[in-house]
C-alpha cells in the first residue's frame, strides 16, 4: 500500500538541467532504499541512481558527475538532480523504493515502483 508518484520530468535542451521528485505515501511503512531507473524504447531499464537508509549512494557510470540523488526524509521524497543532460539521457525515469511494510506476521519486504515521468533532451 506504499505510493510512489513522480515529477518533474520535461523537455530541455541538451547541456540544461532537470530535478525530478519522487513522493512515497502510506502507512506503517520504512523505506530502506530508493532510486531511480530509467528504461528507454527497446532498452533494458538500468539503475540511475540509488540511496540506502544508511546514506550509501551508488551511481551509474554514466550519471557520475553529472546527477546527484538525495533525500528528505521528513517529506518522504528522493531527487534526481540531473545536470548537463545528454540527448542519449532521453527516456522514461522510473522511481522504485525497497520497503518494509509492517503486517501482523512482522516486517515484511517488497519492492515499490511508480509510475514514470518522461525526460526528453533534445540536441
Amino acid at each position: 500500500q506504499v505510493r510512489l508518484v513522480e515529477s518533474g520530468g520535461g523537455l530541455v535542451q541538451a547541456g540544461g538541467s532537470l530535478r525530478l521528485s519522487c513522493l512515497a505515501s502510506g502507512s506503517r511503512f520504512r523505506i530502506d532504499a530508493m532510486g531511480w531507473y530509467r528504461q528507454a524504447p527497446g532498452k533494458q531499464r538500468e539503475l540511475v541512481a540509488q540511496i540506502t537508509s544508511g546514506d550509501t549512494i551508488t551511481y551509474a557510470d554514466s550519471a557520475k558527475g553529472r546527477f546527484a540523488i538525495s533525500r528528505d526524509n521528513a517529506k518522504n521524497t528522493v531527487y534526481l538532480q540531473m545536470n548537463s543532460l545528454k540527448p542519449e539521457d532521453t527516456s522514461v525515469y522510473i522511481c522504485s523504493a525497497d520497503v518494509s511494510t509492517s503486517t501482523p506476521l512482522g516486517m515484511v519486504k517488497g519492492n515499490v515502483w511508480g509510475q514514470g515521468t518522461q525526460v526528453t533532451v533534445s540536441s
